[in-house]
């Protein structure tokens, strides 16, 4: 077993000591704020964006054949205070049940009526997830905002790409790169209360800490960030005496980078994140709790020849954690490495080709140590014609050390009609993808079963997006998806892969507007059915929208409404099926620049309405809550 090491449990009292800086910062600048009037133009967001996820080249959107969500370096900007997973969920098509809860109850990532193991989360182009958990999915209570520089989330079946897990969705997360001048450096706090709709006491129970230094010299670039998370003043579960469950996390990212010339390129980049959590039985106080310590040493290299470029991503990542529950201690060590090295060709500057292979080896450590290998030779091409037509097309072979081989493809055409304004997208797309069976199915302690073959995923999709003006962006999406060989149990708890299929098949509606540079909407509805099983935690009808406005060059503000449908979930005290009531949260946002391009300070509020829901059965929801911070630039 691996060395698991405790985290360090900051009292309230020393929490709020160590944030009295905070509000020291905003007296201390508000007179140099009055000796500079320099203003900046208000940022102008753009919509005809360049796209990646969907090929690995930057393409313009009207050029892919998904509707790609993009979460820009502005609009996390513009959400300060927010986890990832709570940006996240806001998106068309995914639920993150949890994510409106206690801080630190995660209970799962469910994008087009999948389940968490049919989502992918990728890190500067290496997948991660913890090969000693069942869910197989990664979990995203271990990332910090303050070293995202952007987000990139395309639905659907992207085996072809990305391999294993890449069924529903695939979250590809880029880290912030180094600044340009010799030095910089980002402060940011943000302290908050931390309390439910029943219970409006004030008190202060939510604190954040990030700072970052990072600068290029020459031909050297370095990054390194430090950021702390830490929640106090909620049960996780819903009990009698509702007693505290205490959250805090700690994440350390380091970069480095050297350009040997203008066509070689070398990076290196390292984490370390601890996660401490107290949870609860369902509906019972208990003094459980998990300890979950994530290190990862990474390295990236491009070497680019004109009309291409080589490049190779590989990183090592380990995972202890240690549990205390009502069944007794437990631990678990898992370690990954992944190896992906790939060629991008540019032919006739229509033809977009890559081809590479991928190594994956998962190793974990239950009674006894498990492990297994993928090796995937993969090729994609995209055809990007001069008259409309777009083609995006591609196959992958997965060899598997246990169950041997697995073919997956996909067939992604799209047609661009220009118009005088813009241009209006038809798009459909065929796909294949598969997830497959993870060590504690394959050899773990209780169930394990050697002969599971992988599950299967095939989506097919159809759609419309339009576009005008640099302002407007429409776009309606249907996608009907399927799932065989899905792993479940049988009567004595084995793990099988089950004979009945899952249907799943919805429509995404999403829409951008910038009338004029002070103002913007953006809003997105979605209807998910699912069909084989009980489909619980997944509303049938999700939607949400934002609205921004620039006050002035040193003020903005947001306001955002989120409506969850009914959905199912399991009362485990009962082994029942219950059915959750509807519930609509609305929240606001303004932050105002001090000091131009230097210092800003920001104020939200969530569930503004102070509505009362239930999440999940037995466990606690948030209220109204209010936070308020700062970010500084240096």
């Amino acid at each position: 077993m691996g060395q698991h090491t405790n985290l360090p449990f900051i009292h309230l009292n020393e929490m709020k000591k160590s944030n009295l800086w905070f509000c020291a910062a905003i007296l201390a600048v508000q007179g140099l704020a009055a000796q500079d009037s320099q203003q900046d133009t208000p940022k102008i967001n753009q919509l005809d964006e360049v796209v990646v996820s969907d090929s690995r080249f930057a393409l313009k959107r009207e050029n892919s054949g998904k509707t790609v969500i993009k979460i820009t370096a502005d609009e996390l900007e513009r959400n300060q205070g927010k986890t990832v997973a709570e940006l996240i969920n806001t998106k068309s098509g995914i639920e993150i049940t949890g994510s409106r809860g206690r801080d630190g109850s995660v209970f799962g990532v469910f994008a087009r009526g999948g389940r968490g193991r049919q989502a992918l989360v990728i890190i500067d182009g290496v997948r991660v997830t913890d090969p000693s958990s069942f869910s197989q999915e990664y979990d995203l209570r271990l990332l910090s905002s303050a070293n995202v520089e952007s987000i990139e989330i395309i639905k659907g079946a992207a085996s072809t790409l990305y391999g294993t897990n890449a069924a529903t969705v695939v979250i590809n997360i880029t880290t912030k790169k180094a600044a340009k001048k010799e030095i910089a450096g980002n402060v940011r706090s943000t302290v908050g209360t931390n309390q439910t709709a029943d219970d409006q006491n004030g008190n202060l129970g939510s604190f954040r800490n990030e700072v970052g230094v990072s600068g290029t010299l020459e031909k050297f670039s370095y990054g390194v960030n430090f950021s702390n998370r830490y929640a106090s003043g909620l049960s996780a579960a819903v009990t009698p005496t509702n007693d505290e469950d205490i959250t805090s996390q700690f994440a350390t990212n380091v970069r480095l980078g050297y350009q040997f010339s203008d066509h070689v390129q070398v990076s290196i980049y390292g984490n370390q994140t601890k996660f401490r959590t107290d949870f609860d039985a369902d509906r019972m106080e208990a003094p459980n709790l998990a300890k979950v310590t994530q290190e990862r040493i990474g390295l990236s290299s491009t070497v680019d020849y004109g009309t291409g470029s080589l490049h190779l991503n590989t990183a090592y990542a380990s995972y202890d954690s240690f549990n205390v529950s009502t069944f007794g201690e437990s631990t678990s060590e898992g370690k990954n490495l992944v190896l992906d090295i790939y060629n991008k060709l540019v032919l006739a500057e229509k033809w977009h080709t890559i081809l590479g292979i991928n190594y994956i080896k998962d190793k974990a450590v239950f009674s006894s140590e498990a492990d297994f290998t993928i090796l995937d030779p993969y090729v994609n091409v995209v055809y990007v014609s001069d008259f409309g037509f777009n083609l995006n097309t591609g196959a992958r072979l997965n060899t598997h050390s246990e169950y041997g081989n697995h073919l997956v493809y996909n067939l992604n055409p799209s047609y661009t009609f220009s118009t005088e304004h813009g241009y209006v997208k038809l798009l459909g797309s065929y796909a294949t993808s598969y997830i497959t069976p993870n060590l504690i199915q394959l050899f773990g302690d209780f169930g394990a079963n050697p002969e599971l073959e992988p599950e299967e995923n095939r989506t097919v999709e159809g759609g419309v997006e339009y576009f005008a003006n640099d302002k407007l962006r429409l776009s309606a999406l249907y996608f009907n998806r399927n799932e065989k060989n899905t792993i479940g149990f049988d009567q004595n708890f084995t793990s099988i892969n089950v004979a009945d299929e899952i249907d799943a098949s919805g429509v995404e509606v999403e829409l951008s507007w910038r009338p004029c540079n002070a103002f913007s909407l953006d809003a997105n509805y979605t209807f998910t059915e699912r069909k084989g099983d009980a489909a619980i935690r997944i509303p049938k009808h999700k939607a949400n929208l934002a609205l921004g406005y620039q006050l002035c060059e040193t003020t903005n503000i947001s306001a955002t409404y989120a409506y969850t449908g009914q959905r199912l979930d399991t009362d485990f005290s009962t082994f029942s099926s219950v059915s959750l009531e509807s519930f609509s949260l609305v929240g606001l946002y303004a932050e105002h620049e001090l000091l131009p391009e230097k210092l800003k300070v920001f104020l939200s509020a969530s569930n503004l309405l102070n509505e009362e829901f239930v999440e999940v059965v037995g466990f606690t929801t948030r209220g109204r809550n209010i936070n308020a911070g700062i970010n500084l630039n240096f």
